[in-house]
């Protein structure tokens, strides 16, 4: 091989592609005919300005590949053909089908935001402080073989020690009673919903969701062609006897009772069994979204849904998002027995398992204790920051935004006058740089107005200096005022 032929081997491999693609285009645009000769590989580099070689690896591909063949001592010519299938020009817009354009026209009302948490955007956890070093630490504790086993397709329900770890937690935290063959890991509470829509509806089936409410689930469900009905939430919770006759079909309720998203009412003994017994009678199921079940700051904890009796016609969904952070993307599902080979095979349809190596740490972080003592630290830490939220809000807004402290939760909610544009207060304020969702965005019917200060996430010179941004701003709202304050002012 000469001097030029040891170039041309390291030659970029962008030049080389170029001129791949241009043969090929060429081709099958009919532009080189099939059967037709291609010219000589020098002349070729010639008037493309490339190495001979660069010319060579081009057609050694395309003659792989079908488009081109060789005639020793003869050349190389377009196979023939090829003009015939080359690849008709796809439409300007995907034809997507039915279900497929529902599920585009969902995702487009409910579109989550992404990348670091910024105040007062809501349902964050504390990063900064997640025991990363121990998580790493419990990660190397897995043998060779135990890594091995975990690098092969898996159960799609989970692995059975974090199955087991996820039940006994269950009992000891929440007061829930169940198997570890009850216990379906899910890539986060939005998969287990995904999942209860899949299986348990059919287009057209009535749907109960709270309003407000999460957009996401309403998304979800209706993704799936349910009809969705939402239904008020008084200081007691959602009232399942005015909801029957608004949808007297309804095969399903999703209800978040231990701190109703967004508001922050906690469902009440009564229309918790009230929601049982209609379960029961009319054979639908409930479904428990425990999005932060675990951040309860009093001495004594309300116990899940599905504790109580004659619960089994209720589906718990619990998530590891707000106790450990987002990007763990592990949750769970409690089930019924009976149901829970269909739900494993249609996860395994969908994504076919979680991760191994994430569920397995996560099996020994829970068994070990450390989510215990995680828990603990943020459950301190939130109170702390909520407290300072609450003080900073309202010195900040002339004492007009008093927000009212939780004994539950990642965020608070305060209430507007009725009349008043929270959307356009969030939008002032985020042109202040801060995050302020308006409740209206998480309404359907209800007339509701105010806005959501997450605070689980942010250190208390974040909360601060947020509070300063936007509390002339609530204040100007709040009073009735429709001018928008100097953004240099700190109160009224």
């Amino acid at each position: 091989m000469n001097r030029r032929a040891n170039v041309e081997v390291r030659s970029p491999p962008s030049k080389r592609m170029a001129v791949y693609q241009q043969l090929r285009s060429a081709i099958e645009q009919g532009s080189l005919a099939p059967g037709s000769r291609l010219p000589p590989t020098r002349t070729h580099a010639q008037v493309l300005g490339v190495g001979r070689n660069t010319v060579l690896w081009a057609l050694e591909r395309l003659q792989a590949e079908g488009y081109v063949r060789s005639r020793v001592g003869d050349g190389s010519y377009v196979a023939e053909g090829v003009a015939a299938a080359r690849p008709r020009p796809l439409p300007a817009v995907p034809a997507l089908s039915q279900r497929g354009r529902r599920m585009a026209d969902a995702a487009q009302r409910w579109q989550p935001p992404s990348g670091p948490a910024t105040a007062f955007r809501i349902g964050a956890p504390e990063v900064a402080s997640f025991p990363f070093a121990l998580w790493d630490r419990l990660a190397r504790q897995a043998t060779p073989a135990q890594r091995q086993a975990l690098a092969q397709y898996l159960d799609p329900a989970g692995l059975p020690a974090l199955r087991e770890a996820i039940a006994q937690w269950l009992l000891v935290s929440r007061g829930v009673r169940c198997d570890a063959e009850q216990v379906l890991v899910t890539s986060g509470s939005q998969q287990a919903i995904d999942l209860v829509g899949r299986l348990l509806l059919d287009a057209g089936d009535e749907v109960i969701v709270e309003d407000p409410g999460y957009p996401g689930i309403r998304a979800n469900l209706a993704a799936h062609g349910a009809q969705v009905r939402p239904t008020a939430v008084d200081a007691e919770g959602l009232d399942i006897a005015a909801t029957m006759a608004a949808a007297p079909s309804a095969r399903l309720a999703v209800v978040t009772p231990t701190h109703q998203f967004p508001l922050g009412v906690r469902m009440t003994l009564s229309r918790r069994l009230a929601l049982i017994d209609w379960a029961r009678a009319r054979q639908a199921w409930v479904v428990e979204d425990d999005y932060d079940g675990e951040f309860q700051y009093g001495a004594h904890r309300t116990p899940a849904l599905c504790s109580l009796p004659h619960g089994g016609r209720v589906l718990y969904v619990g998530t590891f998002s707000k106790t450990l952070h987002p990007g763990l993307r592990l949750g769970f599902l409690v089930l019924p027995s009976a149901l829970v080979p269909a739900f494993a095979a249609a996860k395994a349809l969908s994504d076919r398992h979680s991760p191994g190596d994430a569920q397995a740490v996560l099996a020994r972080f829970i068994a070990e204790g450390h989510l215990l003592r995680h828990l603990r630290r943020m459950r301190e830490l939130y109170q702390d920051r909520q407290a300072q939220l609450i003080e900073a809000l309202a010195q900040a807004s002339g004492h007009a935004a008093l927000l009212r402290p939780s004994a539950h939760g990642m965020h608070l909610l305060l209430e507007a006058p009725p009349g008043v544009d929270d959307r356009h207060w969030s939008r002032e304020a985020a042109g202040r740089g801060v995050m302020l969702a308006p409740l209206s965005r998480y309404t359907v019917a209800s007339q509701r107005r105010g806005w959501l200060f997450g605070y689980a996430a942010y250190d208390v010179a974040t909360l601060r200096a947020a509070t300063q941004a936007v509390g002339p701003l609530l204040s100007a709202a709040l009073r009735g005022r429709g001018d928008t304050p100097d953004p240099s002012a700190t109160g009224p």
